[in-house]
């Protein structure tokens, strides 16, 4: 069955119109035909919106009570069992109400996808999860519901749903979007102009990037090499030289001109025997680079400017930054150098800039690798003198009168031969050697013009000649492929060493490391490919590029790992020099494989081993801590239904006041086993909303006995966004904390204040306080400070209390009691803006 196909409206911000285009797109293509009926969508009693679902199916949702209400959710079931065309879907980053078949709604989606079902949904961009923190410091709102980002890339189709900040407010004004009376509250607070035009730029910015990843696909799908203009994308040439960090923060200002410019720094590691960058600048320039918001890459590549260019393009950049050379003047002789060759090949689609520094033109320094294969501009010399040499200089000799002798002739011809040898390598030496044999045998040795040797001396200094001639080219040709693999060997190594402190400072996800082995051996994709056994068929681990491949015989480079695990490349084959980096490459993919893995595995055997100590825990609480109270309420009923004693009215109060409050310590105890197993699970999920603290904290010390407790709460604190029921018992449980630790006839202290975008609930005890290094234990469930409790309980209060805590967003933390005793502060977040009297915004826009 083919997979369904996924269209997301990605709304700027709440009220932007995502559900209405969404509901006009139904009814185009019901009109065209096509089976559409509605799964979930809320209209949040919009007029415009509601209108727009008339004439549409909607399958009836599902109705789940929890804590004494009854929700309504998308039933999954009865969209499978209808099987239509297309389902709506609205509000993508949703979460379902405990007890529906999935945690988030997008998981509802990815069933309806799985059994080949068209959804269409919307979201708008505060809900991506990699945003959550850009978001909550624009707007003072932490987001509760989220959506993972791949969830959304992963979309067939994602339509941005824009409205400028000054349109939107003013159809909040006219009451298009909330009720008249939140109206003022959400212009004041949410829905500035400053909120909306940053959210607005969020969404922008956001939906390029993924245009940008079409983009690339396109490219590499059609073999697209010219560059498109279609964003500012810069590339920085490294050499690891001290001038790199100059040239990064000038690209980095010409990228900050234009909105989305974008940095990529990348190091040309070359194998020519040219002088490599040193590996400290060029960690320094990483970190830069990546501090300025950009993204550092390695390549290498025998042919630094072609290789340059060929990255650039590959990454559809329009910039070049490069520096002003550090070769003296008198080096140019040998060649135009890198600037003068990018910008010269560039041609009109990529600009290259020319950065000076202060280090032009001061050379090099010390080469660090210098020498390899001789260049081809070398090698033209020494044929040149190899072949022409002889020649001139038998010319030059022969018009010289009186003639020097053989033996300075002979010294001359050798001359050449060596100066050939060191220019051009074997073949041009050896040439050299036999044609100035023979011309000194032809012009020089008597008799003369014939190839005849009549003095044996002049035959042995000519076969000497070309003996000395044919060592020294051979012992020049041997030191550059020694030096050549000398150059090469550093290059794998500066890149193995890259690597391997990137994977060992952990920096590198599977992902990343592959998309580093695409990069540096310039393939079109790279797939980690793994079997269960040797019959079993092939699944891809891990793979990044736009060309995957599912079996190694379709890869164009195959590197085995193991029998059941291989490393596929496609793009080109490599030659043998280069699988030495690529098995190294292939063993540290492996290897990032199975440590993530094993923190997998870690990570669910860290949770059953908490699991067996809670276990283990709650029966020793069982044993102990429930029986006491179960014992003086079996002795009180026990002594009222004895026959042999008379009892008082008095006696019978005493007993029945002993059951009653036997019974409230089992309440207490078994509520709080309760509520730290749904901690310990991860199943506790808040109800969000705006409360104010002075209808929460009274009904959080009925618990409490009469006059042990002063409240101070102020009526004019600001509202916060908190779960009531939770904070209930948070509360509850501190407080009873503080009482019970407090000396008698002493008050404990309940006292609010607001701070910033915070609402502070301190409790204030006179007791004994505890040690700084005992501060966070007393959070753990079942430590009571010292082991020795004052009064009944397990010790699972203040772990609660904090659990219930960090699951709304907000944080308890113990300080001292200045003259002693301890003080919890609980920090709650304050509703976006709130005053005692604003109305609660819808949970659209603060969740």
């Amino acid at each position: 069955m083919a997979r369904g196909t996924l269209r997301i409206y990605l709304g700027a911000a709440p009220g932007v119109g995502k559900t209405y285009a969404m509901l006009s797109e139904a009814h185009r293509r019901m009109e065209r035909g096509t089976d559409v009926v509605v799964a979930f969508v809320e209209h949040h009693d919009r007029a415009r919106t509601e209108v727009m679902l008339h004439g549409l199916e909607a399958v009836r949702r599902k109705e789940i009570e929890y804590r004494d209400t009854v929700f309504t959710e998308m039933d999954v079931d009865a969209v499978l069992a209808r099987r239509p065309e297309v389902a709506l879907v609205d509000e993508l980053a949703h979460t379902n109400i405990p007890g529906s078949r999935n945690e988030k709604r997008w998981q509802d989606i990815e069933e309806l996808l799985q059994a080949g079902i068209n959804v269409i949904s919307t979201v708008n961009i505060q809900h991506l999860e990699s945003l959550g923190d850009v978001v909550e410091s624009i707007t003072g709102v932490r987001q509760r519901e989220t959506v993972p980002d791949e969830v959304v890339r992963r979309a067939d189709q994602i339509e941005l749903v824009d409205m400028s900040p000054q349109a939107l407010r003013r159809r909040m004004a006219h009451g298009n979007i909330y009720a008249s009376d939140k109206v003022d509250a959400a212009l004041s607070n949410y829905f500035r102009p400053g909120n909306l035009t940053a959210l607005r730029e969020l969404a922008l910015l956001w939906v390029a990037d993924r245009a940008d990843e079409y983009l690339r696909q396109y490219r590499a799908d059609h073999r697209i090499s010219a560059t498109w203009q279609a964003r500012e994308r810069i590339v920085v040439g490294l050499t690891g030289g001290p001038e790199g960090r100059t040239l990064i923060r000038r690209a980095a200002r010409m990228a900050a001109k234009g909105a989305g410019g974008e940095i990529l720094a990348v190091h040309i590691a070359r194998s020519d025997g040219l002088t490599a960058g040193s590996p400290k600048e060029l960690a320094v320039q990483r970190t830069l680079v990546e501090d300025l918001g950009g993204s550092f890459h390695h390549v290498v590549g025998d042919d630094v400017p072609g290789a340059l260019l060929d990255f650039a393009r590959g990454v559809n950049a329009t910039q070049v930054v490069l520096g002003t050379s550090r070769r003296p003047a008198w080096q140019y002789v040998f060649g135009p150098g890198v600037g003068a060759t990018v910008a010269r090949e560039s041609g009109p689609d990529l600009d290259v800039h020319i950065v000076t520094h202060e280090h032009a033109a001061k050379g090099r320094g010390l080469p660090v690798a210098r020498g390899a294969r001789l260049g081809r501009s070398r090698v033209i010399a020494g044929w040149l003198t190899g072949v022409l040499g002889p020649a001139l200089l038998c010319l030059v000799l022969t018009q010289l009168h009186p003639a020097l002798g053989i033996a300075t002739d002979m010294l001359l011809f050798m001359t050449l031969t060596v100066a050939a040898a060191l220019a051009g390598g074997l073949y041009p030496a050896l040439v050299s050697a036999v044609g100035g044999s023979l011309m000194l045998n032809y012009f020089f040795a008597p008799p003369l013009h014939t190839f005849t040797i009549a003095q044996p001396e002049n035959l042995i200094a000519i076969v000497i000649f070309v003996v000395v001639g044919v060592a020294v080219a051979s012992v020049v040709d041997l030191a550059a492929r020694r030096t050549h693999q000398a150059a090469r060997l550093q290059s794998e190594a500066e890149i193995l060493s890259y690597l391997a402190g990137s994977v060992l400072r952990g920096e590198h996800s599977l992902g990343a490391l592959l998309e580093r082995v695409r990069e540096t051996f310039g393939m079109e994709a790279v797939s980690l490919l793994e079997r269960a056994g040797e019959y079993d068929a092939w699944t891809c681990a891990a793979g990044v590029g736009s060309r995957q491949c599912l079996r190694p015989e379709d890869a164009d480079v195959e590197v085995p790992v193991s029998d059941n695990l291989s490393l596929a490349l496609v793009g080109r084959v490599l030659p043998a020099s280069d699988r030495r980096v690529l098995s190294a490459f292939a063993a540290q993919a492996a290897g990032v494989l199975d440590r993530q893995r094993l923190e997998d595995e870690a990570a669910r055997a860290h949770k059953l081993a908490e699991g067996n100590r809670i276990r283990t825990a709650l029966l020793a609480a069982v044993s102990h801590d429930l029986r006491t109270p179960l014992a003086a309420i079996k002795a009180a009923v026990s002594s009222l239904r004895s026959d042999d004693v008379a009892w008082s009215e008095e006696d019978e109060a005493e007993l029945l006041e002993g059951i009653e409050e036997g019974a409230d310590r089992l309440d207490n105890l078994v509520g709080n086993l309760l509520d730290m197993s749904r901690l310990q699970t991860g199943t506790v999920t808040p109800l969000i909303r705006e409360v104010d603290l002075d209808e929460v904290v009274p009904k959080a010390l009925r618990g409490v006995p009469d006059g042990s407790v002063a409240l101070d709460v102020p009526e004019t604190l600001p509202m916060v966004s908190v779960d009531p029921g939770l904070l209930e018992r948070s509360v509850a449980n501190i407080v009873e904390n503080a009482v019970k630790y407090s000396p008698a006839g002493a008050q404990v202290l309940v006292a609010a204040s607001a701070l910033g975008g915070h609402v502070d609930l301190r409790v204030v005890d006179r007791g004994p306080g505890v040690p700084d290094a005992a501060k966070e234990r007393i959070f753990e469930p079942f430590q009571r400070y010292g082991d020795a409790p004052r009064g009944n309980g397990v010790g699972l209060g203040l772990a609660v209390a904090r659990g219930f805590a960090d699951a709304m967003g907000a944080t308890l933390q113990p300080e001292d009691t200045p003259g002693g005793g301890l003080t919890m502060v609980l920090t709650l977040p304050a509703a976006p803006g709130s005053i005692p009297v604003a109305p609660d915004l819808p949970a659209e826009a603060t969740t």
